[in-house]
């Protein structure tokens, strides 16, 4: 270490670059880079003052990198624009609106998402027979064993409406033909006992029986698909389920 006496009158003086060398070998380090007037180093910060975080190859990372990006098909959005555009998407649903809903779906619009009384936009579509919107959302990979408030799947309220086109959609897609809602009904017993017997369900009953329905799945009542046409007087229904 230098000798701080003999120093004394050397340091009178002096410049003052001098005297930040002398000081640095008396500390044993080195001199720091000096800071500009607008603060630290650019290396240290990055414009906006946040950290930089170089990649392993110190060039920015590729946008597939960054944090949230989606691996799917639907663009990656935020809580909230997803929750919205979702909500947008049921509405347009709901509306029979399916160039309103092709265009939400490419937004990002999960057709799989609910509303507050467990309506998705596959849902809907299916239980009110809106076959274009139904095609759509099958397309966009809707869960097609998906339920609805009632425990059950669009098939279920499709054959009770006699939507005959939307129930050879929903069979084709793969709906399970003796699903069980919580009311304890398939859509074969929904097609019988909540409408009127007429062409249109007999047409429904047939494809279900066509695609494996079961008709001896019983009521919480205890009677069969055939018991419920017959006591009914839908003799053309019985006779298709006998046959």
């Amino acid at each position: 270490m230098p000798d701080f006496k003999r120093g004394r009158s050397f340091l009178r003086g002096a410049p003052a670059a001098c005297l930040i060398l002398f000081l640095a070998a008396c500390s044993g380090g080195q001199p720091s880079a000096p800071e500009t007037a607008a603060g630290p180093t650019a290396a240290s910060t990055t414009a906006a003052g946040a950290p930089a975080v170089p990649s392993a190859s110190g060039a920015a990372p590729p946008s597939s990198a960054v944090p949230g990006a989606s691996s799917s098909t639907r663009p990656a959005l935020s809580k909230e624009a997803q929750m919205e555009t979702d909500r947008l998407l049921i509405r347009a649903a709901k509306a029979n609106d399916p160039v309103q809903v092709r265009k939400l779906i490419a937004a990002g619009g999960d057709v799989n998402a609910k509303d507050d009384i467990q309506d998705s936009a596959f849902l809907y579509a299916g239980a009110e027979g809106f076959n274009e919107v139904l095609k759509l959302t099958i397309a966009a990979g809707a869960d097609v064993k998906a339920t609805n408030r009632y425990g059950g799947t669009a098939l279920i309220p499709a054959s009770e409406h006699g939507h005959v086109e939307t129930v050879k959609i929903l069979i084709a897609a793969g709906v399970p033909v003796n699903h069980v809602n919580n009311l304890g009904w398939t859509a074969m017993q929904e097609a019988i006992l909540l409408n009127d017997g007429g062409p249109r369900q007999r047409e429904t009953v047939r494809l279900l029986l066509e695609a494996g329905a079961n008709p001896d799945i019983r009521d919480p009542q205890g009677r069969t698909a055939l018991q419920n046409a017959e006591r009914l007087g839908f003799t053309e229904i019985a006779a298709l389920i006998r046959g």
